[in-house]
């Protein structure tokens, strides 16, 4: 049995004021049921993928408002947790409840609301998913974190400063296209390069932004999907993997185990190897994470990241188009949905839905990372 992508669904990404973090979840979840033609009544169970709604808005108990707010009750609705990579951990789960014959129709979503607080609170509620005793209490954050690995990638492999600047050249490049991203605004390589330092050799523009938003997908089993569409998409493979949540406990820095574990285990499911996929959503929290991406799921050689963004290798039009939707970096990047709008972009990918950044491609992948590398999610979706 397979599992099929019916509907799917977003909301703007950026900074919603005059949204309430419910009706953020609401308003993708309703896209998404237009989309897969179906009614509230033929869902069975909610999966929610969501960081860390009590620090941003004082709200736990997140996934009885979500159910309720949406007017689901009283279908089950589970809240799902790691860091930054909650939504594909959410995603993986409502696919594993339809795998295991339980349910026959589950949504998975995310959502997060982070710019009702401080840049301050929001910068100490992301150190959170780094280790508290031996990074976050010493002052660590993940601008910082990053910049670690960005530095000692530089060290070892010749990573240049310019290269991490194109990975962000690039997704602004791509975000213009998606109506649903937070930035539309073409960058040069000079852009990022001249943007305030945030943790060297980070700076502004390296970095993904403050955001809010949801994402929302309707997943049904193969035989209750040719009820719906007779064009699914299916996620063939699936993977997740841990890792040491500190930096100072790794073998090493250059590389993500749990991305490249991950990896592995998605393309045994789907019985594909890196060469297959074909366009791809990565992690890129900061443009050294791009890098880091196309590295640890074999899309290139071990330290050949930089190089290959400067050549152009993931570029739309190029050989394995990375982040078509503008990343994280320019889509914008609300923490708990970010796994769902990767996939978001897949499926519309494949459904040949993504107008002026359409790729041509049957097979594509969504990689979804908690803190620096703590935990990683990958899945591999074919083309119906």
């Amino acid at each position: 049995m397979r599992v099929a992508v019916i509907g799917v669904g977003l909301t703007k990404f950026g900074e919603h004021w005059d949204t309430s973090f419910s009706r953020l979840f609401v308003e993708a979840g309703a896209r998404a049921i237009e989309d897969a033609g179906i009614d509230g009544g033929d869902i069975d169970a909610i999966y929610v993928g969501n960081m860390s709604g009590g620090r941003f808005i004082d709200q736990e108990h997140i996934s009885a408002l979500i159910a309720d707010h949406a007017g689901l009750n009283p279908v089950s609705s589970t809240r799902v947790e790691a860091a930054c990579a909650s939504g594909g951990l959410a995603l993986r789960s409502a696919a594993m409840a339809i795998l295991s014959g339980m349910h026959d129709i589950v949504v998975a979503g995310g959502v997060e609301k982070m710019t009702d607080v401080l840049t301050e609170r929001t910068t100490q509620t992301l150190a959170t998913a780094a280790d508290q005793e031996w990074e976050a209490f010493l002052g660590m954050t993940f601008p910082g974190l990053y910049a670690v690995i960005a530095r000692r990638h530089m060290y070892e492999f010749g990573t240049t400063r310019e290269q991490l600047a194109m990975v962000s050249v690039k997704n602004h490049g791509n975000a213009i296209h998606n109506p649903y991203a937070q930035f539309h605004r073409k960058i040069t390589v000079e852009d990022v390069l001249n943007s305030a330092m945030v943790a060297d050799p980070l700076r502004l523009l390296d970095c993904s932004p403050i955001t809010d938003g949801a994402a929302c997908v309707i997943l049904a089993s193969e035989e209750k999907a040719k009820e719906f569409t007779d064009s699914p998409v299916y996620i063939t493979g699936s993977g997740q993997a841990s890792s040491t949540i500190s930096l100072h406990d790794r073998e090493r820095i250059t590389v993500i185990d749990s991305t490249v574990n991950a990896g592995k285990e998605a393309y045994k499911r789907a019985n594909v190897e890196a060469k297959d996929i074909q366009v791809a959503e990565v992690h890129d929290a900061f443009t050294i994470g791009e890098i880091l991406a196309i590295e640890g799921l074999g899309f290139v050689e071990l330290g050949r990241g930089g190089p290959a963004t400067e050549e152009g290798i993931t570029q739309i039009g190029g050989k394995i188009p990375v982040n078509t939707s503008g990343g994280l970096k320019a889509k914008g990047h609300p923490v708990g949905a970010t796994g769902v709008a990767q996939a978001v972009e897949i499926v519309l990918q494949l459904r040949g839905e993504a107008e002026a950044r359409q790729v041509d491609a049957d097979i594509g992948l969504t990689h979804n990372v908690g803190g620096s590398g703590g935990t990683a999610v990958v899945h591999i979706f074919e083309k119906g």
